[in-house]
């Protein structure tokens, strides 16, 4: 498994806003979708389903640095930066790929919930080893 999951999407028209450029609310839905792509890919979704748990995020936080336009093929990259004891940090980056530029970056903070509670719980030491973590000094 590789610990920096990268998939690419071509900006839909219906992600620009009035001013041209991808609204930001669409980075906030890309950034679940990689968190969900990767994951799958991961084992973790399957594992964490058979333990009777999910994943819910608690914040996210989001810096635009450039505009992203409709037909601009973005790379998305995300990985696992910590666990706490119920907490999990996954990081974003959104990279265009004609001119290798970063329009955005991000984090969510993850809660593990147990399903049957709705309350937050310990993440089981199987489900921290679906994913390698990524030290600062290695993000991308």
């Amino acid at each position: 498994m590789e610990k920096i999951c990268r998939h690419t999407i071509k900006v839909p028209a219906e992600a620009i806003d009035t001013n041209g450029h991808v609204n930001n609310v669409h980075y906030i839905q890309w950034m679940q979708d990689a968190a969900v792509l990767h994951s799958k890919e991961a084992g973790c979704t399957r594992l964490t389903e058979s333990l009777g748990a999910t994943w819910v995020i608690r914040t996210h936080k989001v810096e635009y640095i450039q505009p992203a336009f409709a037909d601009d093929n973005i790379t998305v990259l995300t990985w696992v930066s910590n666990f706490r004891k119920v907490r999990s940090l996954r990081k974003y980056k959104f990279i265009r790929t004609s001119d290798n530029v970063t329009v955005a970056q991000g984090e969510t903070d993850w809660i593990f919930i147990d399903k049957q509670t709705g309350r937050p719980s310990i993440i089981p030491s199987e489900v921290k080893n679906t994913f390698e973590l990524v030290p600062e000094d290695q993000e991308p």
